[in-house]
């Protein structure tokens, strides 16, 4: 596991504690080289700005390899780009909203396919824990965690040559609801966890598995839909015909995509809930249909549903 550079940037540690750091402010160094690029839109949710893209240069950096400079972010989603990494950065997520939600907000962040030349730290209070190795970034996986564990600390690795090195990666901020499972993987969801994912997930569809693949930390489903209740952006593809149908991949975490389609019967149908994250479904709450339809109605007899919906 590699361990931050902490010659360069620490007051130093104990043995068997964690290493911590101090950061070397130089605002001319920043105000000098670094690039920024911001686009952001307005958006219904809890902030105001929804979108910004931040590209960062160390190729003009060399008599500062040794800084720790910052960047805030203050959108919902965006992308950062740190061409030529030298010395460090530290990437402050700082949405714009003073609700008491946005200290319950999940982070996910999916790495550029090849990412390389850092390394990525969880930073709270100066100390750090590793999320990503450079290895791992070039994996192109989505990681996630609480918005409360901390800023990103994206430390350069020092090569010879930096020329041919750029960290990438996408971010969204996502509330606690539609972050990943805390529980444990692969459990199904309990009666009230079904009724909630039909309101908040980013897409809703009745449709059964074709398949399952196992990938490197991740699985995937395929499945055909017979209809399509929700979807927050495209992610299903629309067959032809008079027959309504959609196809797609939903990902799951890894081996639940292998034990789900494994587990039922071949064109069995479901009730298909979850978020959609970076352009690709992943799979929340995914009770058979028939199951679904004895809670649902359950509920709706009861008026205890929390959100109606259109079963015809």
């Amino acid at each position: 596991m590699p361990e931050p550079m902490a010659g360069l940037y620490s007051t130093g540690s104990s043995a068997g504690q964690n290493p911590s750091y101090q950061v070397k402010w130089q605002p001319s160094s920043v105000r000098h080289n670094r690039r920024l690029f911001q686009e952001c839109e307005s958006t219904r949710g809890w902030q105001a700005k929804s979108k910004r893209s931040v590209k960062h240069s160390g190729l003009t950096h060399e008599a500062h390899a040794r800084d720790v400079e910052q960047v805030y972010l203050r959108c919902s989603q965006g992308s950062l780009e740190w061409l030529y990494p030298t010395g460090a950065i530290i990437v402050n997520l700082r949405p714009n909203t003073a609700s008491p939600a946005a200290r319950r907000l999940t982070v996910c962040i999916k790495p550029a396919v090849g990412s390389r030349g850092s390394n990525v730290y969880l930073d709270r209070a100066s100390r750090l824990r590793l999320l990503l190795t450079e290895a791992q970034q070039a994996l192109g996986q989505v990681h996630c965690f609480g918005i409360q564990e901390g800023a990103l600390f994206i430390e350069a690795i020092p090569y010879r040559d930096i020329s041919r090195k750029i960290t990438a990666f996408q971010y969204e901020l996502v509330s606690a609801q539609q972050g990943p499972s805390t529980g444990p993987p692969c459990q199904p969801c309990s009666d009230e966890e079904v009724l909630m994912a039909v309101c908040t997930s980013d897409f809703v569809a009745r449709g059964s598995v074709r398949g399952a693949e196992e990938g490197a930390g991740q699985s995937s489903v395929a499945v055909t839909l017979s209809w399509l209740y929700r979807e927050k952006s495209r992610v299903f593809v629309a067959g032809g015909g008079r027959a309504r149908r959609w196809t797609g991949q939903v990902k799951t975490p890894p081996r639940c995509g292998a034990n789900f389609a494994r587990g039922h019967a071949e064109g069995e149908e479901f009730l298909l809930t979850g978020t959609i994250r970076f352009g690709e479904a992943w799979l929340g709450c995914a009770p058979r249909y028939a199951d679904f339809l004895k809670v649902y109605r359950t509920a709706q007899a009861r008026g205890t549903n929390p959100c109606h919906m259109d079963m015809d």
